[in-house]
């Protein structure tokens, strides 16, 4: 069964089409690498999917909560969609850390406001959630004191602290100095072993063809392949799948 489905995506800025029929399914437990040139529509695709950003037409369903609109074409009301993002945790290329607060407070805040968790369980579990992404000493830390790869996975665990049933990751390690975007996937691959159904937006192909189970190509504003990192990767069906690749891998990584 897909944890997150997606028929015939529209979404356009203005007179501008963004999203020109998208289709897309994730399974429970997938992860799935979205590639593809600037203004393709990916990350327009993740805020579709977490309702923060409204569509014109289409269906997405996320952990068996349609989005947006519902069936009949009835709009979702807003309470409903508070609801469903809470099912979907969702980690972008800045950190947006609150920056008067320390990591552990920045991990505990949305569980304790929003929840109505209580505060001690909370804090148990956002230290054990630091120490899941290589953290627990800077628990205390606040988010100027930190690197770039540390607030990223301070925002990480900020996001896994609301148990969701879906991860999906905006270019996050796009904002990061090369020598620290290392420590971010290391965190994202261990969430992938661990079964968490992932959507990510990458320019990564080393990660994307590690990680993933699954490597959507995506062009102006269009699923154009699909399939496993090998095939998809290294032996694309596709002339504009080619024409990608070959701009941002090595020639001999691609079959002819």
């Amino acid at each position: 069964m897909s944890v997150i489905a997606v028929r015939n995506l529209h979404k356009s800025y203005g007179k501008t089409p963004v999203l020109r029929g998208v289709d897309l399914a994730v399974a429970k437990g997938e992860t799935v690498c979205v590639i593809g040139p600037s203004g393709s529509g990916k990350s327009t695709l993740l805020q579709c999917l977490n309702g923060l950003e409204p569509f014109e037409s289409g269906e997405v369903i996320v952990a068996g909560q349609h989005i947006g609109w519902g069936r009949g074409g009835a709009r979702i009301p807003e309470r409903e969609m508070t609801f469903a993002r809470r099912r979907i945790g969702i980690v972008f290329q800045q950190f947006n850390l609150f920056p008067h607060m320390s990591a552990l407070a920045n991990v505990m805040e949305a569980p304790v406001q929003v929840l109505k968790r209580p505060r001690a369980v909370v804090e148990a579990e956002a230290r054990a959630l630091l120490a899941r992404v290589g953290l627990a000493h800077k628990a205390d830390a606040y988010p100027a004191d930190l690197s770039g790869g540390q607030q990223q996975r301070v925002a990480i665990a900020r996001a896994l602290a609301m148990q969701p049933e879906v991860m999906l990751f905006d270019e996050v390690t796009s904002a990061l100095d090369p020598e620290l975007v290392g420590e971010v996937l290391a965190v994202m691959r261990g969430l992938a072993k661990d079964g968490m159904t992932m959507l990510v937006v990458t320019h990564e192909m080393g990660f994307a063809r590690e990680a993933a189970d699954r490597v959507i190509f995506m062009d102006g504003g269009l699923v154009v392949e699909q399939g496993p990192p090998a095939e998809v990767l290294g032996r694309p069906r596709e002339a504009r799948t080619r024409e990608f690749l070959g701009r941002v891998l090595r020639p001999e990584s691609i079959e002819a």
